[in-house]
């Protein structure tokens, strides 16, 4: 596998993406939120983190979520060395609280936000800012590049930043 870093080089852009132009329900829920996920070159960062935290599991299981998933780009943005850090088994628990502020305990879908601003109580505990009142969709200021993504147990909107729990 290639190091961490290298997998997870660079930032995405995706500001000024219309709301209709969002919607992508390519999987036809098919699948688990996790194997789409490990399916997907884009979210090898994520997949590892999620198998370091044991949330696999939790992610095949029946839901609905609603998962908010930062990218390898959205990754290799935090500062140097963030992602190894998360990743030692020492720092499980933190990894954890971070995976699951990008998870909702429902399947909210890009329509049911359409011109609204809310927050929304994350499985972690803590609220997200949801923004979807202007030309893109935000999530506590990361900016919803890919929604509607429909998995077997819920939905997955892909983020251009990894969102960080209040502390």
């Amino acid at each position: 596998m290639k190091s961490m870093m290298s997998t997870v080089a660079g930032v995405a852009a995706a500001a000024g993406i219309a709301l209709a132009a969002l919607a992508q329900p390519a999987f036809a829920g098919a699948k688990t939120i996790v194997e789409i996920a490990a399916g997907d070159e884009n979210f090898e960062t994520l997949v590892a983190a999620l198998q370091a935290a044991d949330l696999v599991d939790t992610l095949s299981g029946d839901g609905p979520f609603t998962v908010f998933a930062p990218t390898d780009d959205a990754f290799a943005a935090l500062p140097e060395g963030t992602v190894e850090t998360l990743l030692m088994p020492e720092n499980k628990d933190q990894l954890v609280a971070v995976l699951t502020y990008h998870v909702l305990s429902s399947k909210v879908m890009s329509g049911d936000l359409a011109g609204k601003a809310l927050e929304a109580e994350t499985v972690q505990g803590a609220a997200v800012s949801i923004d979807a009142t202007g030309a893109a969709v935000t999530v506590d200021g990361a900016t919803v590049s890919t929604a509607d993504i429909e998995a077997s147990n819920g939905v997955i909107h892909v983020i251009d930043a990894v969102i960080l729990p209040p502390q």
